[in-house]
């Protein structure tokens, strides 16, 4: 007998976006860099089944929420996390916190008890293991449940695939049916009685009805051809600007080498992504594409140059305490600027919300703590408390422009 295929929402939509990239992921077990938004939203939800933990009598209050959420994000550095600079994840740690601000501002009135929170199922249909990890279950009564699902990205839509997925899940889960018969013994049978999606940067909840048989029905059928289609090997890519823009995997792929993927010994290795310049070879027509990615490759080789350049020029002339100094065509003036740096991030946003400055500060980034301390509508003692939480350091600023 035929080994099931172990599948999910997540491996249909990769193989969807490009069978290539799926054979990238699961066959050759290469993995991914890491996303700041997957980072983002797991310590969202990590504190969403802090909230609800059936087993908790009491919610807990925000501060212990957010104390969670703090706990929960200081695990990983921002390289971890997938941001490219601490400034950048102390920005997503400010929204993390103003979520939860406005979620209990407006719901922790009527706070109720779940069935069940991140509920994992393994269900084998059809020769798949269908393994799917369920938020949020709320039961409304006579073996009807209600499927909630969290979402954290800028906008959220409807996405029917992921709600037929869940439909299939509850209806024929073997462990969803005795978590629900534990609460009501005389079910007989679990029906989805609601899904709803809740995007909590808005606090807006989409809710829609069961799907109908017909529709479920329809959707599985692509479910198996798409299982069918992995099994045979069919991996063929299906290059797009969507699809390849953002690719971890694309120094590897076909499209951009002229050549299979071959797996060497230390294959679990990703090589770093986007090479300086694609490789394709000669035998293939450039598209149009192809010469955006190779002008964006170039754009950024003159960017590091000129970064390259600008250091060397500030060293040379700090070291003949020059301000200003001049080539045959150009001119370059140096000019003093104070850095911020932020000793303690924990400690500066909470000083920002207790002297009314966080709004202000829109978002507690180096550039905007600094602008604070120079704005005259800030009281000289509290830009005094700000001071002893930041690091500031003079930082010299080039200016090229034309001699003449």
């Amino acid at each position: 007998m035929a080994k099931n295929l172990s599948f999910s929402y997540s491996k249909m939509g990769m193989y969807k976006e490009c069978p290539q990239k799926y054979k990238f992921r699961y066959v050759h077990m290469l993995p991914e860099k890491p996303k700041y938004y997957f980072a983002f939203g797991s310590a969202l939800h990590a504190v969403m089944e802090f909230i609800f933990n059936p087993a908790r009598p009491q919610f807990p209050t925000l501060p212990q929420a957010l104390d969670f959420f703090d706990s929960t994000w200081s695990k990983t550095s921002f390289e971890q996390k997938g941001y490219s600079s601490a400034e950048k994840e102390l920005e997503g740690y400010a929204e993390g916190r103003r979520i939860l601000e406005s979620y209990y501002a407006k719901n922790a009135a009527h706070f109720e008890h779940p069935l069940c929170v991140e509920t994992k199922s393994t269900l084998e249909i059809d020769g798949l293991n269908l393994i799917s990890i369920l938020d949020r279950m709320d039961y409304l009564g006579d073996g009807k449940i209600k499927i909630l699902d969290y979402k954290t990205g800028k906008t959220v839509q409807r996405e029917p695939d992921q709600l037929y997925m869940y439909q299939k899940v509850v209806e024929n889960s073997p462990v969803i049916k005795s978590i629900v018969q534990a609460k009501d013994p005389a079910v007989k049978n679990v029906r989805v009685g609601e899904l709803s999606f809740y995007h909590l940067p808005t606090l807006t909840e989409m809710k829609f009805e069961r799907a109908g048989d017909k529709e479920i029905f329809n959707f599985w059928q692509n479910v198996l051809q798409i299982a069918d289609h992995i099994r045979a090997g069919k991996f063929d890519p299906t290059p797009g600007e969507n699809q390849c823009r953002w690719c971890d995997y694309r120094n590897l792929c076909p499209v951009f080498t002229g050549k299979d993927y071959c797996p060497s010994e230390d294959a679990n290795s990703l090589p770093a992504p986007f090479p300086a310049t694609p490789n394709a070879p000669q035998t293939l027509k450039k598209t149009e594409q192809d010469v955006l990615s190779e002008n964006i490759d170039r754009l950024g080789e003159l960017y590091t140059e000129i970064s390259r350049l600008e250091k060397e020029i500030i060293s040379g002339m700090e070291k003949n305490h020059f301000s200003r100094h001049f080539g045959k065509h150009f001119k370059a003036e140096l000019t003093a600027t104070d850095k911020v740096e932020i000793t303690d991030t924990k400690k500066t946003v909470l000083l920002l919300q207790e002297l009314g400055l966080l709004t202000k500060a829109s978002a507690p980034t180096k550039t905007t703590i600094a602008r604070l301390l120079t704005d005259d509508s800030v009281a000289a003692d509290d830009k005094a408390k700000l001071q002893k939480l930041v690091h500031i350091v003079k930082e010299s600023q080039l200016k090229i422009d034309p001699s003449l």
